[in-house]
């Protein structure tokens, strides 16, 4: 089984779409647990309307907790959770109908992998990725959050709730430091709305040519947080 561990945090414009994606897949032995983070907005009822229209023999969980972040609504999730593989998934993302079946098909064929990973759109924008490579990810951040982790091999520590950006690069940097890798899947998998309070961007080249804008310094200096905390 998935435990699928969602952070919520004033998404109430795209948690549906998300909810509907996951009722839409293939692969449908999983269970999903939202963390409601202190939204602000209708987020966790939008969500209980919705799931309460439709039918589904999965089971779903809401859990609420005063605004932490969501590295901590990430943990609070997975000490609940119960499921063989964990997907923590966004508020703002919509999963191609096959995207479970498809990760959990790749773990099953790659037992040396601890995670399965894929390409992804960000609006209109496709990350393509590649291979697993240990050398670029000690780098760059170059994996998403939404990739799907074998318990069995998820770190003890869980999400470094200290972080306020880089969490998944963290993530991944330390199950690399104990062995743990991951195997790419050459497909989007799943697309990330522009416009939620979960994912952000900006185009590569306003890291190099505009070093000035707040979120090109507060980029740099995140970046600098992890590349200390793992001796890059």
């Amino acid at each position: 089984m998935i435990s699928i561990i969602i952070p919520l945090y004033n998404a109430e414009k795209t948690i549906v779409k998300t909810l509907a994606s996951l009722i839409s897949q293939t692969y449908q032995n999983f269970e999903v647990i939202i963390v409601n983070d202190g939204s602000k907005d209708n987020s966790e009822q939008a969500a209980s309307s919705y799931l309460r229209q439709v039918q589904t023999n999965n089971k779903f969980f809401f859990l609420s907790q005063d605004n932490q972040g969501a590295p901590a609504a990430r943990n609070r999730g997975y000490k609940e959770s119960k499921g063989e593989f964990l997907l923590f998934c966004d508020s703002d993302a919509v999963l191609a109908p096959n995207a479970l079946e498809m990760m959990v098909d790749n773990l099953k064929r790659h037992p040396e992998a601890s995670y399965a990973y894929s390409s992804f759109n960000w609006g209109k924008k496709i990350f393509k990725l590649n291979e697993f490579n240990p050398e670029k990810l000690k780098e760059m951040p170059y994996i998403h959050s939404m990739s799907l982790i074998r318990r069995n091999d998820f770190p003890d520590s869980g999400w470094d709730e200290s972080l306020k950006k880089f969490q998944d690069w963290d993530l991944w940097l330390t199950m690399l430091e104990k062995g743990k890798i991951g195997i790419w899947i050459p497909q989007v998998l799943f697309k990330i709305l522009p416009g939620g309070t979960m994912s952000s961007w900006l185009p590569a080249f306003a890291y190099k040519t505009l070093p000035f804008l707040p979120a090109v310094k507060k980029y740099q200096a995140a970046m600098k947080i992890i590349k200390e905390k793992h001796g890059l």
